[in-house]
């Protein structure tokens, strides 16, 4: 059947819509001075209101920017548009520049650490007291991890073209969305191999986990690291916490996804519980249950749909079903200047097609076992020598269910090339192929490199070499400023923000706590946080 969809879409009268698919680049990044220590300054006015700029906010952190791409037909526009909003971001950036790893530097204690500031709005206090709630459930250091989420998504005439070809008695809508969730089954099935390939994250400070078990090896004084790790912030040391083990969405279908979710935001913890909402009348979180909002849950891979006026995320997707998906296990690359290339962005775009077009039954739950448990063991050790994982309960070894599987998304990588008449998509999966067969390529085993004459360095060489790409790429921003037409629309964008915050603090009517009810409700106007 994957062959066959293949074919389909590589047929000359449907060829070009393969062109028409969107992807997009949310990028987070740590504002810190220029010896590595994490700003404490408001969220910089020239680049916007972080409420309201579409390209340019925060997100858990006052310090933590997040730079989002709009939709592009092309990885390498994507990566272009991502290059200019970091080269306005170094003209106005005043003393500071960008934390270029996904691990944070040493971090200052806790209460120290500042939470994202949205103004007097009472959107922009809910999104603050989200955070709160964030801060209390996870703590502030595991909110100050960056990563970059890649969105994706294929045009609808071609969800189309395949809908008719198989003669499907789903109507458009639901056989897009079953389509898209067939897909997340199968990145859920096969995603150890983006961790394998583009994990670059195998060590941290040894601060940030002061206090927790954490199994870590000493690389020095302030490093701790595994040797053959490939991403620690997707292992059990990044993004989580026990609570979140109670969520379990189940993808066979759209409908139990936002079941699960829905459950889950509706559900009270015990332990939120007992921390409350509000103290001497000073909000804490949003809600006492097990998520406060549907995007706490931390998938690798979400479901997505842009959301109307009054809509909460999982009724827009029950009303209109998924428009695109959003990758969230992508470190940054702290070799790229921008956090990704466009090889990674490219594989990425065929591993998709790849994940949509392929058979992808159901998941039993001992299938849903084996994949975190494969995905698991390439976080922490992807780059043993050896390394066995496991395929339908029978043991295989990394690199040869690596190269079975780049064979097939070749397939995929040939359709993109063929569309756009160039070979970018197969140089990729060549430079691909060779991480398989030299671990030493891949991102991780090129950082822990990087660290080795940097040990016992007195600040540590997880520290140093963060610091070291940081100025390295900052330098390069900075001599690369934009073109005064280039400056005027991101000054526009943000003098644009700036009045849209004050307009809705000017406007602001009613009560925050009626506010809250009613966005618990869903009954607000679209509100993203």
């Amino acid at each position: 059947m994957y062959r066959r969809r293949l074919a389909l879409i590589g047929e000359p009268e449907h060829r070009a819509l393969l062109g028409d698919g969107l992807s997009g680049v949310e990028r987070e990044t740590l504002r810190v001075d220029d010896a590595g220590v994490l700003a404490l300054t408001p969220h910089p006015r020239p680049l916007g209101a972080a409420l309201t700029n579409e390209e340019i906010t925060t997100d858990y952190s006052e310090a933590l920017l997040e730079f989002i791409t709009p939709p592009q037909h092309d990885a390498a526009q994507v990566i272009a548009r991502l290059d200019e909003i970091h080269r306005f971001a170094y003209q106005v950036l005043d003393g500071e520049m960008l934390w270029n790893d996904s691990m944070p530097p040493a971090l200052p204690g806790e209460d120290i650490i500042p939470i994202a500031w949205y103004g007097t709005s009472h959107i922009g206090k809910l999104k603050h007291v989200y955070r709160r709630g964030l801060a209390l459930r996870y703590g502030k250091a595991m909110q100050c991890i960056a990563g970059i989420h890649y969105n994706f998504s294929l045009a609808e005439p071609l969800w189309g073209v395949l809908r008719h070809a198989e003669a499907s008695g789903e109507d458009a809508r639901d056989y897009q969305s079953a389509r898209y969730v067939a897909l997340i089954r199968n990145f859920r099935r096969y995603s150890w191999l983006l961790m394998y390939l583009f994990g670059a994250s195998p060590a941290l400070h040894a601060a940030f986990v002061r206090g927790r078990k954490h199994g870590l090896e000493r690389f020095d004084e302030h490093t701790l690291y595994l040797p053959y790790a490939t991403s620690l912030r997707m292992s059990d040391l990044g993004y989580q916490n026990s609570a979140q083990s109670e969520v379990s969405p189940c993808y066979d279908c759209l409908p139990s996804y936002i079941e699960a979710l829905t459950q889950a935001v509706s559900q009270p913890h015990p332990p939120y519980e007992a921390i409350g909402t509000k103290r001497d009348g000073e909000w804490l979180q949003l809600s006492t249950n097990l998520l406060q909002i549907e995007n706490e849950f931390y998938a690798t891979i979400r479901p997505k749909r842009v959301t109307y006026s009054g809509e909460r995320p999982v009724q827009a997707l029950a009303r209109r079903g998924v428009q695109y998906v959003e990758v969230r296990c992508i470190d940054i690359d702290p070799f790229a200047p921008v956090g990704i290339d466009v090889n990674t962005a490219r594989f990425i775009d065929a591993f998709l097609l790849f994940c949509a077009l392929e058979d992808s039954p159901s998941c039993s739950a001992a299938e849903n076992a084996e994949n975190r448990d494969n995905f698991a063991h390439v976080v922490k050790e992807g780059r043993r020598p050896g390394l066995m994982l496991h395929r339908g309960g029978e043991p295989i070894t990394l690199s040869d269910w690596a190269n079975d599987l780049l064979e097939r998304i070749d397939l995929a990588a040939a359709q993109f090339d063929a569309q756009r008449g160039a070979t970018h998509y197969a140089d990729t999966m060549a430079i691909q192929r060779a991480r398989v067969a030299d671990a030493s390529l891949t991102p991780s085993a090129r950082v822990v490199a990087a660290l080795e004459p940097l040990r016992n360095t007195p600040a540590g060489a997880f520290q140093t070499f963060g610091l070291a790409q940081s100025h390295l790429h900052a330098d390069a921003f900075r001599a690369r400023p934009l073109d005064p037409a280039q400056t005027e629309r991101f000054e526009a964008l943000a003098r644009k923000s700036l009045e849209a915050q004050a307009e809705l603090e000017r406007t602001q009517v009613g009560d925050f706590d009626a506010f809250v009810a009613a966005y618990h409700a869903g009954t607000l106007g679209t509100v993203t946080v």
